[in-house]
């Protein structure tokens, strides 16, 4: 197995905001193996789901449809080509951020994973992050 494939293990944390009782869930990688060259994706890929749900979070049909969406994506991540790093959802927004080894090719793997599925309404947003700086902030951000 690549060095770069599975470097992950999972946790999840909840921002609430107690003044209109929505919420946001995070699902982030906890911990990354030690042999984990994050430098070697240093594209971010930003995926943006924007919906109208009932106190900011999706209903179950969107839910669904997000689920086959991401689901479709996974193999993108099959021979350490690329790191899914976080996910959240709320406040009317469920976004994925993927690391990547390079942005054309991702897109063009994206594309082949998609090609027999009906249209998503997700935005993309790409930039260069070989640090992984804004999932280091959003980590370093937790409360434990």
């Amino acid at each position: 197995m690549s060095k770069l494939a599975n470097p992950q293990v999972w946790k999840t944390a909840i921002s609430r905001n107690e003044s209109d009782g929505t919420v946001v869930i995070y699902r982030y990688v906890k911990e990354v193996i030690p042999s984990f060259l994050r430098s070697r994706q240093p594209d971010r890929i930003l995926f943006v789901w924007r919906y109208n749900g009932e106190r900011g979070m999706p209903s179950l049909n969107e839910r669904n449809q997000m689920d086959d969406f991401e689901a479709a994506l996974s193999p993108l991540q099959g021979d350490g080509f690329s790191t899914l790093a976080m996910v959240s959802t709320g406040n009317n927004l469920k976004e994925w951020t993927y690391y990547t080894q390079a942005e054309e090719a991702f897109i063009e793997r994206l594309n082949l994973a998609l090609q027999f599925r009906a249209t998503f309404p997700v935005e993309i947003h790409v930039s260069f992050d070989p640090g992984w700086t804004t999932y280091e902030r959003f980590v370093k951000a937790v409360k434990n």
